[in-house]
């Protein structure tokens, strides 16, 4: 049986260029911050069909915080991107870790149901190499 998805399907969305994810200095240590973008969209880069879902951040800031109008900003550009859902989080995560270099963080992507599949994905990271799924950036 031929497969229907292709390694440009799997790679698609993975390198585009989205809006950088603006800081602010951190004023105060150990605590965590919890950010919830209920209206997250993107596009299944086969069928062309949208992808809905909440994207769910939760950081331990350094030195800097992320400022939430780019961050709303950067959400946004995904509304047409061709992506699969678990390129999306991994990706979410990687730019929010080159942009505030947190002690930790993790994105949770709930999307919701097509086709009587539901979704989950979550991807951690840490400096210290001990996140749940053990990335270091």
């Amino acid at each position: 049986m031929k497969r229907q998805y292709t390694e440009t399907h799997a790679r698609a969305g993975v390198h585009a260029k989205l809006p950088d994810i603006e800081t602010w200095e951190n004023q105060y240590p150990g605590y965590e911050i919890e950010i919830v973008l209920p209206e997250f969209t993107s596009v299944c880069p086969k069928t062309g069909l949208p992808d809905h879902g909440e994207i769910r951040l939760q950081y331990v800031p350094d030195k800097l915080c992320l400022e939430l109008k780019s961050l709303k900003m950067y959400m946004l550009a995904y509304r047409n991107l061709g992506i699969f859902q678990e390129n999306v989080v991994n990706r979410f995560l990687q730019d929010v870790v080159k942009a505030c270099r947190p002690v930790s963080a993790s994105v949770t992507g709930e999307f919701t149901p097509r086709g009587g599949v539901y979704t989950r994905i979550t991807a951690s990271w840490s400096k210290s190499g001990s996140g749940k799924h053990g990335r270091k950036g």
